[in-house]
């Protein structure tokens, strides 16, 4: 497991593009932000199918669903340390003031997340029936869904 979350923590930063390499002008504070973009892009990548499977819009693989809720669980503690202040004014994030103005919300929520990722995976794993999974699923959307409505601009 350890070894897989290095490789998911690497494919990461290289998914933040040259920007994180040294001397491309960008601030540390573009670097984090990019980085925790990266992160949740990385989350959703492998998300998106497990969302298509429980809605059954595409056929389910317990297999499949399982290896991407651990990629989601592995993930899930990486995007906090990108969220550093300066880089609520950063072009581009989609990251609401309530973040540095209610910090400790935000970070209950992103702890709660990496609790649910977990035991989503721990559900999925060996490649369980849809049913199975369900409430673990639920729980892990439900968490997302507050933490975008009360931190996250709307697009």
């Amino acid at each position: 497991m350890l070894r897989k979350t290095a490789l998911l923590a690497a494919g990461a930063l290289l998914a933040a593009g040259p920007a994180l390499a040294s001397g491309d002008g960008a601030s540390d504070a573009e670097k984090a932000v990019e980085y925790r973009e990266a992160v949740f892009t990385a989350m959703g990548h492998n998300f998106g199918p497990m969302v298509a499977m429980m809605k059954g819009e595409i056929a389910w693989d317990g297999d499949a669903f399982a290896k991407r809720a651990e990629r989601v669980a592995a993930l899930a503690g990486m995007p906090w340390e990108g969220f550093v202040e300066g880089t609520a004014d950063i072009k581009g994030s989609e990251a609401k003031a309530a973040i540095w103005d209610n910090r400790t919300d935000f970070d209950k929520l992103s702890q709660q997340l990496q609790e649910r990722t977990a035991a989503l995976a721990e559900a999925a794993a060996g490649g369980a029936e849809r049913g199975a999974v369900g409430k673990a699923f639920k729980r892990v959307g439900e968490t997302c869904k507050s933490c975008h409505d009360d931190f996250k601009q709307d697009d």
